[in-house]
């Protein structure tokens, strides 16, 4: 249910989204309790998504344990690892492709499912379980080459302060750079209580000691001193394409190669993604 509240890109009036607003504000006054258990379930709550892509010959399916549970890992190739961070109501498989370049090239590609996604354990997701998913993974990491993150996957990438992702490259697919302004954006067009949701952000605030006034990827990705490659299409409906462009213009470690039509999905394995990956390789 939560990715039709995400990835809502009207901002049309319509009466459903008016009802759904008295609603949810009438059931947060009447029971508090109740409504703020009901909008965790239904707005933390991602889509388990089908697998985008056929297993590449050769992948290597495992798991590591996190306080979440199992995360499924996905492996393929051999040398130093490029870790792969998917986003919101995503999996590990859409990366398959990219996995298969990275292989070829000499590394190895180790993608995973976050909590509550694809084959991984957890009920909910948000950052603060993005964030520790990927601080999991590479406590498990011997050798870290890099990083590749999509959409929220990105966020939480820059989010994360683990030792060994200080000096890596990074390559963000599609990333969203505001994502605070993103996320309440998202919740208000699709008429759902902003009051309501703000309660159940600060019980997940207080429950992983994880302020929201933190998160602020646009700028750790400005103090960052390795090179990082940001491919975003141009008429991306879900991530501010501008935003990155902001993000490249203010840094000189941040370049940005931009797409025509490759939208917010696909361009996890199109040509230009593949070309940036090998840039940033042969650079470093």
């Amino acid at each position: 249910m939560s990715d039709k509240i995400y990835f809502n890109t009207s901002n049309r009036f319509n009466f459903k989204k008016q009802l759904i607003n008295a609603t949810t504000r009438l059931h947060h006054t009447l029971a508090p309790k109740h409504a703020k258990n009901t909008a965790r379930k239904l707005l933390l709550t991602p889509v388990r998504a089908k697998p985008k892509n056929e297993s590449p010959q050769n992948l290597q399916v495992a798991s590591v344990q996190s306080k979440y549970g199992a995360l499924t890992t996905y492996t393929l190739g051999q040398g130093p690892v490029w870790v792969l961070n998917h986003g919101w109501s995503g999996s590990a498989s859409q990366f398959f492709p990219l996995m298969e370049q990275i292989a070829k090239s000499g590394f190895t590609a180790m993608a995973y499912d976050q909590p509550a996604h694809g084959q991984s354990d957890g009920a909910y997701g948000h950052i603060p379980a993005f964030v520790h998913g990927l601080e999991t993974i590479l406590d498990n990491v011997d050798e870290l080459a890099g990083v590749v993150s999509h959409s929220m996957g990105a966020a939480a990438t820059l989010e994360c302060r683990h030792a060994k992702m200080q000096n890596v490259p990074l390559l963000l697919v599609a990333p969203v750079l505001n994502y605070l302004e993103n996320l309440f954006g998202s919740v208000a067009r699709s008429g759902y209580s902003i009051k309501l949701f703000t309660a159940v952000v600060e019980e997940i605030e207080a429950e992983y000691s994880y302020p929201l006034n933190s998160i602020d990827p646009q700028a750790h990705l400005k103090r960052r001193e390795s090179q990082t490659i940001i491919v975003h299409d141009e008429k991306d409906r879900f991530a501010s394409h501008s935003i990155s462009e902001q993000a490249s213009q203010s840094s000189n470690n941040v370049e940005l190669v931009t797409t025509q039509g490759k939208g917010h999905g696909r361009i996890m394995s199109c040509q230009e993604t593949y070309d940036a990956f090998t840039r940033l390789i042969h650079s470093n």
